[in-house]
């Protein structure tokens, strides 16, 4: 992996469904290590650009890179190893297998891939032990809470610890503390792994959870790309599609549940809401 090569790269890339254009000539680096914040509208194309990138989606025209090499050009296997070996996805819709107890859940993916029971139950107790979900083996996805739902889905997805991680709004539906334990989480495995990531969200009030020196703002409005900046460029900006996502989000969350730094030794380790 060189450096100076972008984890994600879009060059002109656009999507139509019919005669509904979804992406419009999006170019963009995700550098290795940054955060992109992806915001806008509903049906603004965020969760499509994630597809894409996934390669699970192919674009009418332009080209996509993952870490230098063209996805358009990969084939339906080198795809699949791509997406389980360099990449993760939190989806914004519910994917556990609920036929699965929480280990096989986790260990889905590498099972996939051909990782050896050794390194699967390694790699399963960690990661559960990361989300917090350690002793919770065996239960089935009915048995567990929203929040603790949500923690497995990132645990499935971060498992191995892929380089890139794409996020489509993973705090969706949950409480103020289940969010909160996420967005720790999310901050956790990036800073402490390095990882690459493109996190979608309408929930402005996260930006100053996921701010670090490493983390950028992109909005896109009718599939174009109308901002891209630092959290602060976007808080400062008078953008007419900026200003109408912050009034999309009338409630007050001076009262959320807040800490500013993730890794404050003060916290409790759990919190047994979840």
């Amino acid at each position: 992996m060189d450096a100076q090569t972008p984890a994600i790269e879009f060059r002109n890339v656009s999507v139509s469904f019919d005669e509904h254009q979804v992406l419009n000539d999006i170019s963009f680096k995700l550098e290795h290590g940054e955060m992109i914040l992806l915001t806008g509208v509903s049906g603004s194309g965020k969760s499509v650009l994630l597809r894409v990138a996934m390669g699970l989606l192919k674009p009418d025209s332009g080209r996509i890179f993952i870490e230098g090499k063209e996805i358009q050009k990969l084939d339906e296997t080198e795809l699949i190893a791509m997406r389980g070996g360099l990449m993760g996805m939190v989806f914004q819709e519910d994917s556990l297998f609920t036929g699965l107890p929480v280990y096989e859940n986790a260990a889905y993916r590498l099972e996939e891939h051909g990782w050896s029971d050794e390194e699967i139950e390694g790699a399963v107790a960690e990661v559960l032990r990361f989300v917090g979900l350690d002793g919770e083996e065996d239960k089935f996805p009915e048995e567990l809470s929203g929040g603790m739902k949500r923690r497995l889905e990132i645990a499935r997805a971060l498992i191995g610890w892929p380089r890139i991680m794409l996020f489509d709004e993973p705090t969706m539906s949950l409480d103020p503390i289940a969010a909160l334990k996420v967005l720790d989480l999310i901050v956790r495995a990036r800073d402490m792994n390095h990882i690459s990531s493109l996190y979608v969200t309408k929930k402005i009030h996260e930006f100053d959870h996921l701010a670090s020196p490493k983390t950028k703002v992109m909005v896109l409005l009718d599939g174009s790309v109308v901002f891209r900046g630092s959290v602060d460029e976007f808080k400062a900006s008078d953008l007419p599609a900026i200003k109408e996502l912050v009034t999309l989000d009338p409630y007050d969350h001076r009262r959320d549940p807040y800490f500013s730094d993730p890794w404050d030794k003060h916290r409790l380790p759990k919190e047994t809401i979840l």
